[in-house]
């Protein structure tokens, strides 16, 4: 069975899921400092549930800000959580913030 929501440990892995997705890519960037990590965590079962929800239509990565610093820069992301939607490595769409799962769907189904 594929991962619901791939984990990059680091940019260059991070690139490659981008390279091989042959649909979009909702890049979810998280931190783990105090002040983002609750937000974070609860962004992780919403992220978990579109993945699900989406199967087929769209890519989940979870990427940590620390650990990809270069596509955290390359995407300008300033804060945890933090959402890109990117189609063939170019992004879309931004949000920032926690968001409920509607949210979410609504964010990706304007752009998919």
């Amino acid at each position: 069975m594929a991962k619901r929501v791939h984990r990059p440990r680091e940019d260059a892995e991070f690139n490659f899921i981008l390279g091989m997705s042959k649909v979009p890519v909702l890049a979810y960037f998280t931190g783990t400092w105090p002040k983002a990590l609750e937000p974070c965590r609860v962004m992780d079962l919403v992220v978990d549930g579109i993945a699900d929800d989406y199967t087929g239509r769209l890519t989940a990565v979870r990427a940590d800000i620390t650990r990809c610093p270069a596509a955290t820069e390359r995407y300008g992301i300033t804060g945890a959580p933090s959402f890109v939607l990117l189609k063939e490595g170019e992004a879309v769409a931004h949000g920032t913030g926690p968001m409920t799962i509607a949210e979410v769907r609504k964010f990706l189904d304007g752009h998919l």
